[in-house]
């Protein structure tokens, strides 16, 4: 029979994870993992000073995912096992072609917030990754998409050989049946989206997120603002779209000066969206070509572009568990606690070498 586990007790400054919210304080952890904001008898002290915080998220990944497309369910396990150790104790998997359920019950696996599968047209994505679809089956299949994920993953843009350029998959009218679909059910609805043309069908359709968003323009971002859109720019992977625009070489000229375009601009319009008030959550990328375990780069990435330190760990703590509808540090809630040695709001870096990482009670690190 396995031994419970042992009362753990915490003492330090406690912080939402938003911006600004802080107490000087301590609480505890229960054998079953929750946290006590009263004591618990026989409690071990893990952490005696620093700086609290609830677990980071890391908004855009996608565990299942590597560099060939989808990946067996063990490796699965282990790029969810490197994004818990780095911090990121809640991750929303934005699509993936593969069912990670059956993780859920391992105690070193980050919590994951699912959008299915990738929903895309026929020769418009990458292959083996999506739902192939025509536009007339896109409503059905994002409801029944929304039935079994609080979130759904469209492909908003991706290269049209004829065009040799980004341009948009789906319909207007058809967005809007679609994104009602999903809300009709509960679930929320986001998209991939590099370019400019495929934003102002999203957002007006009633999108609730826009991913990457390099594309994005004075009008668009008035759109996002007006409706509460959110974005997650994933700025460490805006950094390969060079890499990009040399794979088309000569065959699409077109999209690979597009893509170095937007990938110029990125910076610019990213500041931009934060400046007009656009909620920004920090998320990764990860699988694929970018390494599982790197919240603490595009923290440090968002708060380059306009956010600062204290607004960009918000982006990736407090606001963003807000945001995913899920708990912080308050009572009963699981403990998916960081302990960090300096004060994550104005060091970014600490981030990087924790203290402790508590998932559900089990340590980490």
């Amino acid at each position: 029979m396995t031994s419970p586990s042992p009362a753990l007790h915490l003492r330090g400054v406690l912080l939402d994870g938003t911006a600004e919210g802080e107490r000087v304080g301590e609480l505890w952890v229960t054998p079953d993992g929750r946290i006590s904001l009263d004591p618990v008898p026989d409690a071990q002290t893990v952490a005696d000073g620093g700086w609290i915080l609830p677990g980071l998220v890391d908004a855009h990944c996608h565990v299942g995912i590597g560099p060939d497309g989808a990946v067996e369910l063990e490796t699965a396990r282990e790029q969810g096992h490197i994004d818990a150790a780095a911090g990121a104790l809640l991750v929303r998997d934005c699509g993936s072609p593969v069912d990670t359920r059956p993780l859920d019950d391992d105690p070193r696996m980050p919590e994951i917030v699912r959008a299915g599968r990738h929903l895309a047209r026929p020769k418009r994505y990458i292959r083996g990754l999506p739902i192939d679809l025509e536009p007339e089956e896109l409503p059905a299949a994002v409801a029944e998409t929304a039935r079994a994920n609080p979130w759904v993953k469209l492909v908003g843009d991706w290269i049209e050989r004829g065009a040799g350029d980004l341009a948009p998959l789906w319909p207007d009218d058809v967005l809007r049946e679609a994104i009602d679909a999903a809300h009709a059910q509960g679930a929320r609805v986001t998209a991939h989206v590099f370019g400019e043309d495929a934003l102002p069908g999203l957002i007006g359709a009633g999108i609730d997120g826009i991913e990457h968003g390099t594309g994005l323009t004075d009008e668009t971002i008035a759109m996002m603002v007006e409706r509460g859109t959110v974005l997650v720019p994933t700025l460490i992977n805006v950094e390969n779209f060079p890499e990009f625009a040399d794979a088309a070489g000569d065959k699409f000229p077109r999209y690979g000066t597009h893509m170095r375009e937007l990938y110029a601009r990125a910076p610019r319009t990213i500041a931009a969206a934060i400046e007009a008030g656009v909620p920004v959550f920090a998320g990764t990328d990860a699988g694929g070509g970018i390494e599982h375990g790197r919240i603490v780069d595009e923290v440090a990435a968002l708060a380059g572009v306009g956010l600062g330190p204290a607004r960009a760990l918000a982006a990736a703590c407090g606001d963003a568990r807000a945001w995913l509808r899920r708990p912080g540090l308050s009572d009963g809630a699981p403990a998916d606690l960081v302990v960090t040695t300096e004060d994550p709001r104005v060091v970014t870096d600490t981030l990087r070498a924790p203290e402790l990482v508590l998932r559900a009670g089990t340590s980490l690190r």
